[in-house]
């Protein structure tokens, strides 16, 4: 068997490659665009171009395709072979640094928000060269940024780009003012942890809600949930042991660094966690392994569902951003040491992401919004709608000294102690971890808890380092017109800790005591998409993403309109394909079942005149329940018709959370109550039960 240290990246062209295949003076240019942002030379394009192929084919591609993230939540590609005509008929490989840098996809039917007009097609895919190509199913995939003919982004990857080089900008001008001019960039990364659920693809092809929305619209409770505990971390079954194994040998050829699986929380979910990227290249490897996960599984009869609230009653799936910031010196700039309270430049990168979060816990907060999040925001599985940190005990009363001006008393790191003699002893950590925190310090990094499981972290990094710049450029002003550096820190230190205490919270989210807590700190609860999405146009937040360079103006607003278009057309599927589950099986299974059960009744009163109460108090309640059925059908049907007819984007979601969502709430409560009546034979698909436990 091959070892993976052997076949690991064996489908990238990494630095390894680049090295072998590149002279030294292309590779070296390369890696100064790579790791500085120089311009990139189109001689150097040629010849990474020609190698890039060369290599390509030897492993057995035949074509290439710009891979990129528009606004679909998806990502697209356009496939083109290597071939050319020669002159006697035959054909050679060619592949130019005109083809590498530079794609042009039709860009009409991808979301603009209105960018771009439906006749005005052209659209142009640009190389990023710090995400390493790679091989997929015969195609050099190369991963690029995605923007309209007059230059505005269509994409995810652009902003993100851009808000990476606004907090790179911005910490240097921090960084130099604790002496540390050797640093020659700041970046963030990000580890996202991937939750998902697996289950039967036989199973799967009977549910139509499955197959059109992701999630089940229907399905009464299981005997069994997750109430026992028993399946987290547990024993893994054989069916997903094969693959998870799989799974972890394709990621590991395309050089993704799956890290950690085990079973989560609810029946039939799992998770997998990678080792940490910069979040550019974190941000296209999340993308490549939801896209790998749902195709391996496809290999062993299961479907792999993303989706974040595939089933009611038990947890949904998140995916967990774990976001640190480092210097190109080694230096993690969130990383307290060993006395936290003595380090100044840790304590000014601190309090600048408490003040960041404060400032702008809208804009993260719509960052997550979907109409799949939203069913799990704020149920007892996630972290609420409201953001606030966590910092743990030795964190929060360093802080609390410095806004004191008091000594911290704090103490050496505890020993743990097991009581048991032949147990080692370790070092306990400064901090314990908070689950139900949206943002958690957890060591040195912060873990963004509220993305959904199937969300681009793009979305979320943009705003987190956008935030987290403008606040230290805010800082940076302030401290370098400062005639006593030292003490215009402690003041900047102590003045945000004074006036941003109030989102720090390390106690329980899930306590609906929190909530009213938070109200009275003035924190936001944004409990919706149709809620959250629309701040983004808010003045503070246009100027500060503006001023940065992150988006335009036009890109903002055309970001909230293509958010709420999309969480309006989701919401729209669900409603037709509930509208049609109701009509072509539900009440058809139910009012079968009726019939041929008053049929027994009918014969064993005739032959044997027996009463048959059981029986006729099933058909009743039935016939009661078909009416209701019938109604909520009819005016979740008003509903969607009504919703057509609504032609301003704000308001249409709006509807949509109000009237549309409370419907579909409506007709599942009645169906789900049939559904515990019915005889489990007529029953027109498969049950939580098989779902949940048929792997």
């Amino acid at each position: 068997m091959e070892k993976v240290t052997e076949f690991f990246g064996s489908m990238v062209f990494d630095d390894r490659i680049m090295k072998a295949t590149l002279s030294e003076k292309v590779y070296k240019s390369l890696k100064r665009t790579i790791d500085r942002g120089t311009p990139l030379d189109i001689s150097v394009a040629n010849a990474v171009a020609a190698a890039m192929k060369d290599w390509a084919v030897e492993k057995g591609a035949t074509h290439y395709t710009h891979w990129f993230q528009p606004m679909t939540g998806v990502t697209a590609e356009k496939h083109d072979s290597f071939i050319s005509p020669a002159p006697d008929g035959r054909v050679i490989m060619e592949f130019s640094g005109k083809e590498l840098v530079k794609g042009e996809p039709d860009a009409s039917s991808f979301p603009s928000g209105g960018l771009r007009a439906t006749f005005e097609a052209r659209g142009y895919t640009a190389w990023d060269p710090t995400s390493y190509a790679f091989i997929k199913d015969g195609t050099l995939y190369i991963p690029t940024a995605f923007c309209s003919y007059t230059g505005e982004a269509l994409d995810k990857k652009v902003p993100l780009l851009r808000s990476m080089e606004a907090l790179n900008r911005q910490a240097l001008r921090v960084l130099k003012l604790f002496g540390n001019d050797a640093v020659r960039s700041v970046k963030t990364s990000v580890g996202p942890e991937q939750e998902y659920f697996l289950v039967d693809r036989e199973l799967w092809k009977k549910r139509k809600d499955l197959i059109m929305t992701g999630r089940t619209l229907f399905g009464a409770l299981p005997p069994k949930g997750q109430e026992m505990e028993d399946h987290y971390f547990g024993s893994i079954k054989p069916r997903v042991a094969e693959y998870m194994a799989d799974l972890d040998n394709e990621l590991w050829k395309l050089g993704i660094l799956a890290k950690t699986k085990h079973n989560e929380v609810a029946p039939a979910q799992h998770e997998l966690a990678p080792i940490y990227k910069t979040t550019n290249i974190a941000a296209d490897h999340n993308q490549l392994t939801m896209e790998v996960m749902q195709k391996v599984a496809l290999r062993h009869g299961l479907v792999c569902l993303l989706h974040e609230k595939p089933f009611a009653g038990v947890n949904g799936s998140g995916k967990h951003n774990n976001w640190s910031i480092s210097t190109d010196t080694g230096v993690n700039l969130l990383s307290p040491g060993e006395t936290p309270h003595e380090n100044a430049q840790f304590l000014l990168f601190l309090a600048a992401v408490i003040k960041a979060v404060d400032d702008y816990q809208d804009l993260l907060r719509l960052s997550v919004a979907t109409a799949g999040n939203d069913h799990r925001l704020g149920a007892n599985e996630a972290p609420p709608a409201v953001i606030s940190i966590f910092l743990g005990d030795e964190l929060t009363a360093v802080l609390e000294a410095i806004e004191n001006d008091t000594p911290y008393g704090g103490t050496a790191k505890e020993k743990m102690q097991l009581g048991v003699d032949v147990l080692p002893q370790f070092s306990k950590d400064t901090t314990d971890r908070n689950r139900t925190s949206p943002f958690a310090f957890t060591g040195n990094k912060f873990e963004f808890r509220m993305l959904g499981s199937s969300n681009s972290i793009s979305c979320a990094n943009i705003h987190l380092n956008a935030a987290v710049a403008e606040v230290l450029k805010q800082f940076a002003d302030e401290l370098e017109g400062a005639d006593d550096f030292n003490a215009a820190l402690h003041e900047l230190i102590k003045r945000t800790i004074k006036d941003h205490k109030r989102i720090i919270f390390n106690g329980n989210g899930y306590d609906e005591a929190w909530i009213a807590e938070a109200e009275k700190r003035g924190l936001l609860n944004l409990k919706t998409t149709a809620d959250a999405m629309p701040k983004i146009c808010d003045k503070k937040n246009v100027d500060m993403l503006t001023s940065h360079g992150i988006f335009t103006e036009a890109e903002i607003f055309s970001r909230r309109d293509i958010m709420l278009d999309n969480y309006i057309k989701q919401v729209n599927i669900e409603a037709l394909t509930m509208i049609d589950m109701s009509r072509k099986e539900i009440l058809p299974a139910i009012a079968k079942f009726a019939a041929d059960t008053a049929s027994d009744v009918s014969v064993k009163k005739s032959v044997a005149s027996v009463e048959c109460s059981y029986e006729t108090r099933i058909i009743e309640k039935l016939s009661e329940l078909v009416d209701e059925l019938d109604l909520a059908t009819t005016e979740l049907e008003g509903a969607v018709n009504e919703l057509k007819d609504i032609d301003v984007i704000v308001t249409a979601s709006e509807f949509v959370r109000d009237t549309i969502l409370p419907a579909m709430d409506k007709l599942r409560e009645s169906a789900d109550k049939a559904e515990a009546l019915t005889a489990e034979s007529y029953w027109p698909f498969p049950a939580y039960d098989k779902l949940l436990f048929g792997v």
